[in-house]
């Protein structure tokens, strides 16, 4: 830091072209401190938790049933793949225009992207179960139900975990994406204002500010994977 910040004042580099460090720590000092940004963040997270939620849980129960019932699978697994495909930032404008520049239409788009991780992950770990212990279960004239409980997603946990650690980081992403395309607060607008007045400090302050957000919330999925997970090899030390 201290290199970069005397190369750029012997270099006379303009602040609209690379900010200093101390230029960027100002910004973000008076942005928290005045409480603009801390109520951006406040609105962004409150978009990135709730669709986090939404789109985890249905990818879950979505990964469960189509386990449960292979042609349910074979129906809707490829309009899952096709909807994933479509990049995000092509469908936030329609979501702009059916739920409105509100907190909906970012949750929406973030639920979207949590979705397939959460699907995939899921699916993957329900058929990594054991085959002894699914044939053990069913020897004792387990249900399925039973099957599911009791070996299935304790089994799956851990690459359940995985999806969600990854749809996580990749909510910040789509909360800030609808938030560029259309909103009334939040990161994303912030940034969007910086960047047309030319003001790459608070550009660069608030990139900083929702990566530590992103870096703190995967960092608290991954305590509770470490408290479900105590049991497995691959659960976060």
């Amino acid at each position: 830091m201290l290199l970069l910040e005397g190369g750029i004042r012997y270099f006379d580099v303009q602040p609209y072209v690379f900010p200093a460090p101390s230029a960027i720590a100002a910004a973000l000092w008076n942005g928290v401190t005045g409480g603009t940004y801390l109520s951006a963040l406040g609105v962004t997270l409150s978009e990135v938790l709730g669709g986090f939620a939404i789109g985890s849980a249905c990818g879950i129960l979505l990964g469960i049933a189509m386990v449960q019932e292979p042609v349910l699978d074979r129906i809707v697994y490829p309009y899952v793949v096709a909807l994933q495909t479509v990049p995000k930032v092509a469908i936030a404008p329609l979501m702009i225009v059916w739920f409105g520049f509100g907190i909906q239409s970012k949750v929406f788009i973030v639920a979207l992207t949590c979705l397939f991780p959460s699907l995939v992950n899921t699916i993957a770990g329900l058929r990594a179960v054991d085959s002894d212990r699914i044939a053990l279960i069913r020897s004792m004239c387990g249900s399925r139900a039973q099957l599911l409980r009791y070996v299935q997603l304790p089994s799956a946990l851990p690459y359940i975990m995985a999806g969600l650690n990854t749809g996580i980081v990749l909510a910040v992403i789509g909360a800030i994406v609808g938030e560029f395309v259309g909103a009334k607060t939040g990161i994303g607008v912030l940034i969007l204002q910086a960047n047309f007045s030319l003001d790459l400090a608070s550009v660069f302050a608030l990139l900083v500010l929702i990566a530590v957000a992103g870096v703190a919330l995967s960092f608290v999925l991954r305590l509770i994977e470490a408290r479900l997970c105590f049991w497995s090899g691959k659960a976060t030390k």
